[in-house]
């Protein structure tokens, strides 16, 4: 009888296990067909997403970030679109800062699922990012900005230290400051044409220590879209500061 009884206790432990392996390697193929597109800001590249990308991976995702050329929004849309175009199944858009007023035009295709605002824009039609934020002083990072022959913007590596990554060790501020990509000013005077969040579920990561948007703004902006709104404890950059955090509100963006 005992021997019965261990046999059968053996048994329902096998089963278990099956079902377990099951159910792990059931939930990405779940994401096998959906991909992240990850849009950058201002003053930054597709790395800034270094630390999101293999914890979406991991989850089965196709993932891929966009290099934005920050010469007009229009350029940074089609750069958006193009790999939006590139992709079979349903898309999640994210956007960090400058690149939210990106996925805000680029998010209204239909292969679109989610958008998901990484301390980020969110304007209305016919609003341009210059225009936002008014009512609030301006914040620290912005009142640093430097401006070429040109007319790009850029921080100077003082500013990343303090203002943009405030949260991060030196050498990777250092990094970011040496590897950061000007905008050119026009953009901001850019008005977006559509509005994707009125038609697609939202998520908005807040950063409470935010100096290059106010965090007053980003909560308003949040509100606003009537977005999934998560607040972190960061600088302007969440993503490279507490990536799990910001991976988690991506993943669940996807379950959408």
């Amino acid at each position: 009888m005992k021997q019965a009884s261990s046999l059968l206790k053996k048994s329902l432990l096998a089963l278990a296990a099956v079902s377990a392996f099951g159910s792990a390697i059931a939930a990405p193929a779940d994401n096998a067909d959906k991909t992240v597109v990850l849009v950058h800001g201002a003053f930054a590249d597709g790395s800034s997403w270094d630390k999101i990308v293999p914890l979406l991976q991991a989850k089965g995702l196709k993932v891929v970030s966009v290099q934005n050329p920050l010469t007009s929004l229009a350029d940074d849309v089609a750069a958006t679109k193009r790999a939006i175009d590139a992709q079979t199944g349903k898309v999640i858009l994210v956007g960090h800062s400058w690149g939210g007023t990106v996925i805000t035009q680029a998010g209204a295709d239909a292969k679109v699922s989610a958008l998901v605002y990484v301390a980020a824009f969110a304007p209305s039609e016919g609003e341009a990012v210059g225009a936002l934020g008014k009512e609030f002083p301006t914040p620290p990072g912005i009142a640093k900005l430097k401006a070429d022959a040109s007319g790009f913007l850029s921080l100077p590596a003082q500013a990343v230290a303090e203002d943009f990554a405030q949260d991060l060790p030196a050498a990777q501020t250092n990094l970011m400051a040496v590897s950061q990509g000007p905008i050119n000013s026009k953009a901001f005077g850019e008005a977006v044409t559509v509005a994707a969040w009125k038609t697609k579920p939202s998520f908005y990561i807040v950063s409470a220590q935010d100096r290059m948007i106010a965090p007053g703004l980003e909560a308003a902006m949040a509100k606003k879209i009537n977005a999934t709104t998560t607040t972190l404890n960061t600088s302007h950059v969440p993503m490279l500061s507490k990536p799990a955090d910001v991976a988690a509100v991506i993943i669940a963006a996807a379950a959408k």
